[in-house]
């Protein structure tokens, strides 16, 4: 596969040994789409089923069936869509996925790290954590797109898509996913505009497109035009630009609106923000503040080092932080009267899972602050129930020394990663 090169035939990788390892590749645990097929029903037919999904999808006959919407709740009080597809066309998302992951791959830019094989927001952040500190600070663009994955224009995705791959069954059938609507209180509506809802194409598709859009045009028009220094750091719709000079940063500002504009995106007024995000001054008075601005739910900050060096710090995210203790309270009250065994071990899954994703070098306070409010919420609500009344901490931390929370831990060290390089 050589980049830049059009693709007319990549079907014809695609064959029943592919689709079975789709499916092995499919989650099982998840619900069901309009026809109601649940993996246990799929597989009891497994090969002939994918046999017959294989012929329909060569032969073109394959009907993308709409995804069925449904509504979870925000952390802000409001309600996030989810489309579930059906089993059947998940395995077959993914089998296409399987065959055009490669091809994307030899073109995306190394500034892109959402949903892309062997990247991570992990790595989205050390990437953005070094590049400021080699800049020493400056001016960011913090940007947000608004609606991003529900306005995607449906005719200029097919063009970009086009550009790389032209095989005929393949282009038919993203094309079928991308038309074939959502079904919400039994009627289906259809729009010109969105990836496909909780598929697993959607990722790559939403790639696709933002490389086009921002990164290529970043990369090809703006840098070279660029006084100072320059670094963009992007995880699908999440991306930060940080200049050295502010007149660089104020011009990209100016002209990123008409950008996004050409292909159908509006870049969020209000959140979409210029950061002067600078080491404070050391003045008499004890310096002027600094600016901060958040990232895959982090705030970046300046601080002193223990050498009395100033270094870019960062910390869990208010928001995050308090959504997160929202949801553990949420569950302390539906769960206080289970065992407290089943309590112990479902609160360690949950802070481990915190630890996993926000453990990183310099958020150590974060952290423990975090496991000592789940404390306060999981004594608040045992006490509650039963007449026993308040359990006092005394008590509660006797019952702790038998039921003893994971402390509070950095997995991703940047010193262990320079000890192990």
């Amino acid at each position: 596969m050589e980049p830049k090169r059009a693709l007319t035939t990549v079907a014809h990788h695609i064959d029943l040994a592919w689709l079975m390892e789709a499916w092995r590749l499919t989650r099982k645990d998840g619900a069901s789409g309009i026809d109601g097929v649940t993996a246990a029903q799929y597989e009891a037919e497994l090969e002939a089923n994918l046999a017959s999904l294989l012929e329909r999808f060569k032969s073109g006959r394959y009907r993308a069936p709409a995804v069925r919407r449904v509504y979870i709740p925000k952390a802000d009080g409001g309600q996030r869509p989810l489309g579930i597809p059906t089993l059947e066309d998940k395995v077959l998302q993914r089998a296409v996925l399987m065959a055009l992951e490669p091809i994307y791959e030899q073109d995306f830019l190394d500034c892109s790290y959402g949903f892309r094989p062997g990247r991570s927001a992990h790595q989205a952040l050390e990437a953005l954590w070094r590049g400021l500190m080699d800049l020493g600070g400056g001016w960011i663009i913090d940007l947000d797109i608004r609606s991003y994955f529900d306005s995607v224009d449906h005719a200029e995705l097919r063009q970009l898509f086009e550009h790389r791959v032209r095989d005929g069954v393949i282009v038919r059938t993203v094309g079928k996913w991308l038309n074939a609507g959502v079904m919400e209180d039994g009627a289906v509506i259809h729009t010109e505009w969105g990836t496909p809802q909780g598929g697993v194409i959607s990722p790559l598709l939403s790639n696709l497109y933002l490389h086009e859009v921002l990164d290529v045009w970043f990369e090809r028009e703006v840098r070279p035009r660029l006084r100072g220094r320059v670094l963009m750091v992007r995880y699908a719709d999440d991306a930060v630009l940080a200049f050295e000079c502010e007149e660089d940063a104020r011009r990209v500002l100016d002209v990123l609106p008409k950008r996004f504009g050409k292909y159908g995106l509006q870049l969020h007024p209000d959140k979409t923000r210029l950061v002067a995000f600078r080491p404070p001054d050391e003045g008499p008075r004890g310096g002027s503040p600094a600016g901060s601005f958040s990232f895959l739910g982090f705030t970046h900050f300046w601080k002193r080092s223990r050498k009395g060096r100033w270094m870019v710090a960062r910390k869990t995210a208010g928001a995050k932080f308090g959504a997160a203790l929202k949801r553990t309270g949420a569950w302390c009250r539906k769960q206080r009267h289970h065992p407290m065994a089943e309590q112990h071990a479902a609160l360690s899954r949950k802070l481990q899972g915190h630890y996993a994703y926000y453990g990183i070098t310099g958020n150590s306070r974060a952290l423990s602050n975090f496991r000592y409010e789940v404390e306060r919420r999981w004594r608040y609500w045992l006490s509650r129930r039963s007449a026993a009344g308040v359990i006092n901490w005394t008590t509660f931390s006797a019952m702790l020394r038998h039921y003893p929370l994971p402390p509070a831990r950095v997995i991703h060290s940047v010193y262990r990663r320079a000890a192990t390089a």
